[in-house]
């Protein structure tokens, strides 16, 4: 029963056990004594009162120190040793936080810091085989760039599983390209599905004509089978779909997503299969009621890894001076913003860039305000799942440590660029390193799928508004 409160509660209990028991005691003893006297019970009931009060100062003033020396130190080193464990930080234990623990805090770090060497030299052999395949890697996108085609490659569900970076340059010109997305997102269902329909009947390389979804674009391609595995590749003219020849884009890929069906509700879903995206914004000022976004950056986030090349970072024409007092938090002036879209247009392609994807920010209440105001004016809804890390941050830390970006950053071991800091790639990117790393850390301690997630951060209501419509 009392296994699934908190430490700190179920400590809390105890000492308000305690104090009830000698309360219980004391009237017994009272009740006794004036039974056994002839002198009148208002003395017995005013030293009741006193010692009553006084158990309860003792006994609170006595859980206070427990609370503060025993209790919370505790929970911080188990909240280190849960980040050296999962998220392969190596942040050293301040010894301040656990001195009245006895021999537990040093005890802790030496076991933390013999794992951390483990782990740096295993660290090591990946990062060389990893070198060796980046290297692989580049090597391919090169000359797959001096091929003048566009290649997708789709799975049985018609999702996006690999793009070159010319096949980036054509589904930007429809929408932001997504890993992950369907395919149909981007071409026109019938005219697609016609083409494969015909490829998985004759097994034979198929061409036709896509239209992208809006209707402006038309593409000669071929859909080609992949020699009896599932799935199937689409090949674009690069003549067809005037590509600049200077676009560059990597290589954008992840074979596991060949196995991928339809997605399930995000309630259901494994926190590491999820797709999220994680943006920043600068604005003006600090009142989304009255204040405007000069700034928006944004990373996909796709099976606990950061997906290269997916990215928005634009500045924004606010249609209004920039304040000087913020230009000097973020260095955008209003020279920088001229010819710079305006926030409708930027608000629909991020919207599109969000399809099927939870919605991750730092304070998103903050952030999402000013989406939602810029939403009331176009035929859109940011209706997406949302994740705030700084309630991720609270269900993993406890509600009493600080939470501010760079805290947590600190917490795990994350460096941000100092010349990143207060734009909004820099700081989408850092809480994009701060997700994968809570992601396995929320795994570890049961909250396995989104749903379970939202269950705990709601708990922290009080700290920031969870901004997920309740079930």
């Amino acid at each position: 029963m009392f296994t699934n409160l908190g430490l700190r509660l179920r400590i809390f209990l105890i000492f308000s056990a305690l104090a009830a028991a000698l309360i219980i005691v004391m009237i017994g003893a009272l009740f006794m004594g004036w039974r056994n006297s002839f002198s009148a019970p208002d003395g017995f009931i005013t030293s009741g009162v006193i010692a009553a009060f006084g158990i309860l100062a003792v006994c609170a003033a006595v859980w206070l120190l427990f609370d503060e020396n025993v209790a919370k130190p505790i929970l911080r080193l188990s909240s280190h040793l849960r980040t050296r464990a999962h998220s392969g930080a190596h942040v050293a234990l301040n010894a301040d936080d656990a001195k009245y623990l006895g021999d537990l805090a040093p005890a802790a770090q030496a076991i933390s810091q013999e794992l951390g060497q483990s782990a740096m030299s295993q660290a090591e052999a990946v990062a060389q085989a990893t070198a060796r395949l980046s290297a692989d890697r580049d090597h391919l996108t090169a000359l797959l760039t001096e091929i003048p085609v566009a290649m997708i490659l789709v799975n049985p569900s018609h999702q996006i599983v690999l793009y070159d970076g010319q096949a980036a340059e054509v589904l930007n010109q429809i929408a932001p390209p997504r890993m992950g997305a369907s395919i149909t997102e981007f071409f026109d269902e019938r005219s697609l599905l016609n083409a494969h329909a015909k490829l998985s009947k004759t097994g034979k390389e198929v061409i036709c004509t896509l239209r992208g979804v809006k209707g402006q674009q038309e593409y000669e391609a071929k859909l080609r089978p992949l020699g009896g595995a599932p799935g199937y590749m689409i090949v674009i003219d690069s003549a067809t779909a005037l590509i600049a020849p200077e676009a560059s884009r990597p290589l954008t890929y992840d074979f596991a997503l060949m196995d991928r069906s339809v997605d399930h509700a995000h309630a259901d879903m494994p926190l590491c299969e999820m797709s999220y995206v994680v943006f920043d914004t600068e604005t003006t000022g600090l009142l989304p009621h009255k204040d405007d976004v000069v700034q928006l950056g944004a990373m996909r986030v796709l099976r606990g890894r950061i997906v290269e090349g997916e990215v928005i970072d634009t500045l924004v024409d606010p249609k209004r001076p920039i304040p000087a007092a913020s230009t000097k938090v973020h260095g955008i002036s209003d020279h920088m913003v001229i010819g710079a879209p305006d926030f409708g247009s930027v608000t629909r392609r991020f919207h599109a860039f969000c399809t099927g994807s939870v919605i991750v920010a730092h304070n998103a209440p903050f952030d999402m305000a000013f989406l939602h105001r810029q939403s009331k004016e176009m035929d859109i809804a940011f209706d997406h799942p949302i994740l705030d890390t700084v309630l991720v941050s609270a269900v993993l830390f406890g509600a009493d440590a600080k939470h501010t970006l760079d805290a947590i950053c600190d917490r795990l071991g994350i460096t941000i660029p100092e010349h990143l800091r207060h734009t909004a790639l820099g700081d989408a990117q850092a809480t994009a390193e701060v997700l994968c790393a809570m992601i396995p850390m929320l795994q570890a301690q049961g909250m396995r799928t989104f749903g379970d997630v939202i269950q705990e951060t709601r708990k922290h209501g009080r700290l920031l508004q969870d901004l997920n419509t309740p079930a």
